[in-house]
């Protein structure tokens, strides 16, 4: 443990010194300037340190959460400003190369000097993500988002035409931090006045008791149709350290009563129906399943005895589910609705030109309105945020669907 700790630390102060240079190269006389950077980045080293040394003692969630958001803060800007140094160093090393096989004189030496014209462009482009980030903690988080889009369905009945749905999903309870931006959001949620309201899994972070300061407000929000969750990958509690199997049950079981509080009805691999003048549809609640994640959902158990003709809303927290099963499953699911990706809390959206996150090499599908052969997937980007305690280019989101019946 000890030589990974040091290990670490000798990289990141690497990584701090090779990014200095271009500090020096653009600021060559102004010696107040270093002492910023170098004030800073031992700062974090420290704080680093802090929380290694002190991990099993101190560090809760909010120091853990707080620590990450200055960790990405401080070390992107550098990564992308090394990207220019490296691309630098390496011509400049062609170029002392290229000297001296034709014999050229320089007063530079070997290897010519840092171009202060590179270290201005490596400074400027590295403050674009530094100042996006200060953004994205400060206010990205709680700048929620609604997203309404129509879908016309074949086989809606004609009482359905016109009913809409609001999503939220992977509330993650545990990192909220700010009471009045919580209860706008879920005012915005109930402005939104739709017969149904669906949450699709990650209600906490780990543990039940996150949702203690929250409850009285989500128990206000209100739909004519009822509103309906299911459970996500965190919820079991499978990411901290329990003192018995019976402890994590009873965490877990506490959080059914949870939803049960704020008004949900929680769907465990379990379905129900919803009517409207006389009509109805089928509404399936599955527990997680997620590739490379527990999978705890049965489909073929929460769709028992429903019609394959039957117009079926699905509720699965992970959008791996409706490409490995869901799309395929013979009780045929209309539209499927997940979150759990959170856009990776990072990425760019500018609607009708470009949608992009990382997250997209580990989920093809992760964020928005995907559709395969009359089968709908909308994947939610999430209400709250976890780890990175901020959004960067991807806010959270409150999706409403109205649904439009070609049967009219």
């Amino acid at each position: 443990m000890t030589l990974r700790i040091i290990i670490t630390f000798a990289i990141l102060i690497g990584i701090d010194l090779y990014a200095f240079q271009a500090i020096r190269t653009v600021f060559p006389e102004t010696k107040w300037i270093y002492w910023v950077y170098w004030i800073s980045s031992g700062g974090l080293l420290a704080y680093l340190l802090y929380i290694i040394l002190n991990f099993d003692r101190s560090a809760g969630p909010a120091s853990i959460s707080s620590f990450i958001g200055l960790m990405v803060l401080f070390s992107v800007p550098k990564m992308l400003l090394i990207v220019f140094l490296i691309g630098e160093d390496l011509w400049r090393l062609i170029e002392g190369v290229g000297k001296s096989v034709i014999g050229s004189s320089s007063n530079d030496g070997f290897i010519p000097s840092r171009r202060r014209f590179v270290s201005q462009t490596a400074l400027i482009v590295s403050a674009i993500p530094f100042a996006g980030i200060i953004h994205g903690i400060w206010k990205g988080k709680y700048n929620y988002r609604v997203i309404k889009k129509t879908i016309v369905f074949d086989n809606l009945p004609k009482e359905f035409d016109g009913f809409t749905l609001t999503q939220i999903s992977d509330v993650h309870s545990g990192s909220f931090d700010n009471a009045e931006k919580i209860k706008y959001g879920l005012d915005l949620i109930n402005e939104q006045k739709s017969d149904v309201i669906i949450f699709t899994g990650d209600l906490v972070n780990n543990t039940a008791d996150e949702m203690k300061p929250w409850e009285a407000m989500f128990s206000e929000l209100h739909a004519e149709m009822g509103k309906y969750s299911i459970l996500g990958n965190h919820d079991y509690g499978d990411y901290v350290k329990w003192n018995s199997p019976k402890e994590k049950q009873e965490n877990l079981e506490e959080l059914y009563r949870v939803h049960e509080r704020i008004g949900f009805k929680l769907l465990r691999n379990e379905n129900l129906k919803l009517y409207k003048k006389g009509a109805s549809i089928d509404l399936v609640g599955v527990e997680n399943w997620g590739k490379g994640f527990a999978q705890h959902g049965d489909l073929d158990k929460a769709s028992k005895n429903l019609s394959p003709e039957s117009f079926k809303i699905l509720m699965s927290h992970d959008p791996s589910h409706f490409d490995e099963i869901a799309k395929i499953h013979p009780k045929n699911f209309d539209i499927t609705f997940s979150g759990h990706t959170h856009g990776m809390q990072f990425g760019i959206e500018i609607p009708g030109w470009i949608k992009w996150s990382p997250v997209k090499f580990r989920y093809p599908k992760w964020a928005g309105l995907y559709t395969e052969e009359s089968k709908h997937l909308y994947v939610n980007r999430g209400f709250g945020f976890l780890a990175f305690p901020g959004r960067v280019g991807i806010w959270p989101e409150i999706t409403v669907i109205e649904f439009k019946s070609n049967q009219v």
